[in-house]
């Protein structure tokens, strides 16, 4: 027997793979899972370099958990290891199996890749267990087989084993705080997190179901036959009676059959092929579906996907789903699983997946991902920037073809993508580089345009200005002004829409966007009112709505519109909304905003000089009911732009009944 201290370059190595390496304790799982398939992978490949024939059995690795023993064994039959192998790979920690197999191997056969590094890898296994023992036998069959035994990391035993079949079985006896990996649902669910479509089959045993329950399910099915004959006896007797025997008979025999089928035998954990290692055209659009549906547990079938396929000038592969999001109630939130060699790495890795792109759902593998020790972070390199332009380029393409090939498709899915579209434009150059055409908007008629086409469109009423919807029905007014006057405006109400009209300013010279309810057009004004006129109707107006409102600042425009049944508006200038809006996002709603502070005008009631209720106003300053009408006015041009706060409302209820009773008088 051979004893030892583990060649450790660093005396708190272990503390470092714990609390750095390894932030989170279950990837253990992973670690050893991997190190399995990778074992398997060299033995395959060493087969199709004509060094090793194969035995004819099926690569497998099995998990084994003993809930009542507190043990865990990951078991393969890959490659196995030699004493002098176990004596360099495990107890000198500072050598990567896989860097120097890769390095022995590396012109001989490029067919699989090797998944992960030997080494540190292994000793992650001590995050969650006192005790770790390896049994293992090479391929080569004059190898003696090998017993490794290691407690808390630091002193190890090494003896010649009886083990008779190739492969590694790994054994962990877990500490007190890591009993919950002994648990089979915990220990499927983490396998299933970092292990669903590794490359070899997995396979789960819990060493504590009684033996007896599988004689009992046979005893059972049995049991089902026996009875089944004899109720196939009385069903043929029946049926002969009833003159219909045959046909009873062969449904019996049917049933007979079905009974005496075996059960299925055990199904691997994982995927071996996942999706998105198929070629494109070899996938349906039900496996697509499938495919989101088990690994997003996602039901709301998705929109559209996009399967990345490229092996040069590196090698990448996966699946982009645009997910179907109810604004309203799901967060713009998604998942973009990255995967190494169809090893889970992490989520959403920001230096991979493009910040934008965080809000679809997907699998990517890259299996050239510069990845450290820990597969968990990645290590600074140029290379990173090139995947992550790749992907970028790989989803504005696949967008911008839709948009010229299938525009219907593309405008039925904008209300679902356009935030995810915005977003990529103003977090990405190129990708706004590339789809600054195809950015559509629904006009007030419900159909899409680009921004160059309704200026165009427009340019002879409203030049270079780009007016827009936020709020239908608060704007519902203001709308229907101007579809009387056949201008148009286009709908940008989501949160985002707001940093994406100012992108849009800074990127068309001399464009400006205007929400509908910023100002009056000429095009709304009749009969053009004198200087002296507008003046008088000003002053007076302002003194009697100020009196009325029990207000001093309040600015009144006085205009001659076309419409005489629009008695009054709220404007607010383009400026003061946006510096309002931006005061608000920050925290300082509370502080008292100076619109001329800023060169903007603040709110304006406008009043049209045409309406009946004005002129009304106009004729009886002094009127019994003129300061009710003058509330009125000014919370129903309130009403039209935004909701009214609580206690205005009740006013305006309970001075809407005052007014309708003196119409029934």
């Amino acid at each position: 027997m051979k004893k030892g201290s583990l060649s450790i370059n660093s005396e708190n190595i272990f503390p470092v793979i714990k609390k750095w390496l390894y932030s989170d304790h279950d990837i253990f799982v992973r670690e050893l899972i991997s190190n399995g398939c990778d074992a398997v992978t060299k033995l395959k490949k060493l087969s199709l370099m004509g060094e090793y024939e194969e035995d004819g059995k099926p690569f497998r690795i099995d998990v084994i958990v003993s809930p009542t023993d507190k043990t865990i064994q990951f078991i393969d039959n890959g490659i196995g290891m030699t004493e002098e192998e176990v004596d360099k790979y495990i107890n000198e920690i500072a050598f990567s199996g896989a860097s120097a197999f890769l390095e022995q191997y590396k012109d001989k056969a490029t067919e699989e890749q090797i998944i992960g590094h030997f080494g540190l890898g292994f000793y992650s296994a001590f995050m969650v267990a006192d005790k770790v023992t390896i049994e293992t036998r090479s391929y080569k069959e004059d190898e003696d087989a090998v017993f490794w035994e290691c407690e808390n990391g630091t002193d190890y035993k090494m003896k010649k084993s009886m083990k008779s079949d190739r492969g590694t079985v790994i054994t962990l006896y877990l500490n007190e705080d890591s009993t919950e990996f002994a648990n089979e649902y915990r220990i499927k669910e983490v396998i299933e997190k970092y292990c669903s479509f590794m490359p070899v089959e997995i396979y789960f045993t819990n060493a504590d179901t009684p033996v007896e329950d599988a004689k009992t399910a046979t005893v059972d099915v049995d049991a089902k036959e026996v009875d089944t004959e004899e109720n196939n006896d009385a069903e043929k007797s029946d049926a002969a009676e009833a003159g219909d025997g045959a046909e009873k008979t062969a449904d019996a025999a049917d049933k007979k059959e079905e009974e005496k089928k075996e059960p299925e035998g055990p199904k691997p954990l994982n995927t071996t092929t996942p999706l998105w290692a198929k070629h494109p055209n070899d996938c349906t659009d039900e496996e697509y579906k499938e495919f989101y549906r088990k690994v997003f547990h996602d039901y709301k079938e998705p929109l559209f996907w996009i399967h990345l396929n490229m092996d040069y000038p590196f090698n990448l592969k996966g699946i982009l789903y645009f997910p179907k999001i109810n604004t309203q109630y799901d967060k713009l939130e998604g998942t973009i699983k990255l995967y190494n060699n169809q090893v889970f790495v992490a989520d959403n890795i920001k230096e991979v997946i493009p910040e934008f792109l965080m809000l679809l759902k997907g699998c990517i593998d890259c299996p050239d991902l510069p990845l450290n020790v820990s597969r968990s972070a990645l290590q600074n390199d140029g290379f990173v920037k090139k995947i992550s332009d790749y992907i970028t380029k790989k989803v504005a393409d696949k967008l911008t073809g839709m948009y010229k090939v299938h525009k219907e498709d593309y405008e039925k899915y904008w209300d679902d993508i356009n935030p995810f579209i915005k977003f990529g434009c103003l977090k990405d150059e190129k990708f706004l580089e590339k789809m600054k055409d195809a950015v559509i908007f629904k006009n007030l008629k419900g159909e899409y345009t680009t921004l160059k086409d309704y200026l165009e469109a427009g340019k002879e009423k409203y030049e270079n200005k780009v007016f827009y919807v936020t709020d239908p029905v608060a704007q519902s007014q203001y709308i229907n002004m101007f579809k009387n006057e056949e201008m148009d405006a286009l709908y940008m109400d989501q949160t985002i829409d707001s940093p994406f009209i100012t992108l849009l300013e800074q990127k068309n010279e001399n464009v400006h966007f205007y929400r509908i309810d910023a100002d009056l057009t000429d095009n709304f004004v009749g009969e053009e009112l004198s200087e002296e006129t507008v003046k008088e109707y000003t002053d007076s107006l302002t003194e009697t709505f100020k009196k009325a409102l029990g207000v001093e600042n309040i600015t009144i425009k006085v205009e001659s519109l076309k419409n005489p049944d629009i008695s009054s508006l709220i404007t607010l200038s383009e400026e003061s909304r946006r510096m309002q809006e931006m005061m608000k996002m920050y925290g300082m709603a509370g502080m008292n905003f100076d619109a001329d502070m800023f060169g903007g005008k603040g709110e304006t009631l406008v009043l049209n000089s045409n309406n009946d209720l004005v002129k009304y106003v106009l004729d009886n300053k002094d009127g019994e009911h003129t300061d009710d009408i003058c509330c009125q006015l000014y919370d129903l041009a309130v009403l039209a732009n935004r909701p009214l706060a609580p206690e205005a409302m009740t006013r305006f209820v309970a001075r809407s009944n005052r007014l309708l009773t003196v119409l029934t008088k």
